[in-house]
């Protein structure tokens, strides 16, 4: 079948009107005859091609196996110009093939494990190399039976992570300025725009697609954090695993795990899922807790995944950390104001409440102003961080509240639910902090032995604090996020 499949390239080569995709079915069906049995060889439709995605995917079931990205035959595989593509499939894809249909090139994790010829062109022609049709079968029976190694590394899990999401932002990016150029509708081309009203006005497709992509990697961080079934992982298992503490961030995974998602974003949105299927998360944290000896191993760990993603763009953004024991400082200075200057004898933990009368304005034609007063009671000492990033101030209020707690844990989960909760509150405009800080909130409860017992949200808000909100603006992306401002 090798020598068919040279035959055929021969003859599409000497008419001159075939191009690289001229010669896609001949190596789709090539790799359908080579490939074990329950295998699917999917060749990407081109307008997935046209955001960057490689060119066939070789799948099992709802795994991927691996990629191949083809280029014309008359291509020489070392030129320039594909050395950023190639680079960030490299960097991203496990198990890759770099091909121009007869030199094939074998990759994984990043490393170039063999390279074959099985033709070669001579002239007009190109003719066969019988003598490397073994080893090219055996190359494919091996690359169909790739298993991912288990990441056991944060390191290592971070690095992933980053290729993948760089990648998803690259394709993100090619889908809207297409989307734009041809006034075209799609849904991640509304998601921009709604961006754009409710929170960052000068928002570009680059940086769009940089938060989105980093939002969507740290969302199944948080869903695989959450799966009790290490032994598989997918799009859809991780809307139904975030948080129901998260509204926005579980609505939009709900939209990120349906069957209308954009062809140009499944793949590389599988493909991720594919390395939390290969992570126990919850374990390597643990881990890298220990081996960095910082408190708070969730902060640590975005730190290396954006110093691997760009770490430009963290400096850009303003993502930098207050060190821990200034958090601590800043945290307990304020605990001993309320006591001192306030007269609050339990500080932070205080749980006397105020009436607050305010004019609320009603649909009554007995109050000819439009306005009545109500009375609403409220916690005395309310917390709120304008900027919250990833919760690091949040996160330390809890722990200084809980050590009033200690040797009392039968009523530390009432007063979560009833003093903490509700008086405990974040501003954060930047989507993969905000979803950052839910994790890290939601993971250091249940660290003090808290035991939701409702599906009430933790009161960490996407939104611009320095801005009113936005009526709802018409897609459901736009409806969520000024929902979360309002």
């Amino acid at each position: 079948m090798l020598a068919e499949y040279i035959n055929d390239l021969n003859k599409r080569h000497q008419s001159g009107h075939t191009k690289e995709h001229g010669y896609r079915p001949d190596l789709h069906d090539l790799l359908k005859k080579m490939a074990p049995a329950g295998y699917l060889i999917t060749n990407e439709p081109s307008k997935v091609t046209d955001c960057g995605s490689p060119d066939y995917l070789i799948s099992k079931g709802d795994i991927h196996i691996g990629f191949i990205e083809a280029k014309d035959i008359d291509k020489d595989l070392d030129n320039k110009e594909f050395k950023e593509q190639f680079d960030r499939y490299r960097a991203a894809l496990e198990n890759l093939i770099i091909t121009n249909y007869i030199e094939f090139r074998f990759y994984e994790y990043g490393e170039l494990k063999e390279t074959v010829e099985i033709g070669k062109r001579e002239g007009n022609s190109v003719l066969p190399m019988p003598e490397n049709f073994d080893h090219f079968t055996d190359l494919i029976t091996n690359f169909c039976r790739f298993v991912g190694q288990t990441i056991k590394s944060a390191s290592r899990l971070s690095k992933l992570m980053a290729a993948k999401a760089r990648m998803f932002a690259h394709v993100i990016e090619n889908a809207l300025i297409k989307d734009l150029e041809e006034n075209a509708e799609s849904d991640i081309k509304q998601q921009l725009e709604a961006f754009k009203k409710v929170l960052i006005h000068d928002i570009d497709p680059k940086t769009f697609a940089d938060i989105y992509a980093q939002t969507i990697a740290y969302g199944m961080f948080a869903a695989r954090l959450h799966d009790p079934t290490l032994g598989d992982f997918s799009r859809q298992e991780a809307a139904e695993l975030i948080p129901k503490t998260n509204p926005f961030l579980r609505k939009l995974f709900h939209d990120i795990a349906g069957y209308d998602l954009d062809d140009r974003q499944k793949w590389i949105v599988n493909s991720l899922a594919d390395i939390f299927r290969l992570t126990d998360v919850k374990a390597l944290l643990q881990n890298f807790g220990r081996a960095t000896q910082q408190h708070d191993p969730i902060i640590h760990f975005y730190e290396t995944f954006l110093s691997e993603y760009d770490p430009k763009l963290r400096k850009s953004r303003g993502v930098w950390y207050t060190p821990e024991p200034v958090v601590n400082f800043i945290v307990r200075a304020v605990d001993d104001i309320l006591k001192t200057e306030f007269g609050l004898s339990a500080g932070l933990a205080d749980t006397s409440r105020i009436t607050l009368k305010q004019d609320t304005q009603v649909a009554d034609q007995r109050y000819s102003s439009g306005y009545r007063n109500i009375d609403k009671e409220v916690h005395r000492v309310q917390i709120l961080d304008p900027a919250c990033g990833t919760g690091t101030f949040l996160a330390e209020v809890i722990r200084q509240i809980h050590k009033c707690f200690e040797g009392q844990q039968g009523i530390w989960n009432n007063y979560v639910d009833e003093h903490l909760i509700p008086r405990l509150h974040g501003f954060e405009i930047l989507m993969a902090p905000y979803a950052m800080a839910h994790l890290k909130l939601g993971m250091l409860l249940e660290e003090t032995g808290y035991k939701h017992q409702s599906n009430k949200r933790l009161k960490v808000y996407l939104t611009n604090a320095l801005e009113e909100y936005h009526e709802e603006t018409g897609s459901l992306f736009s409806t969520w996020l000024a929902n979360e401002a309002k």
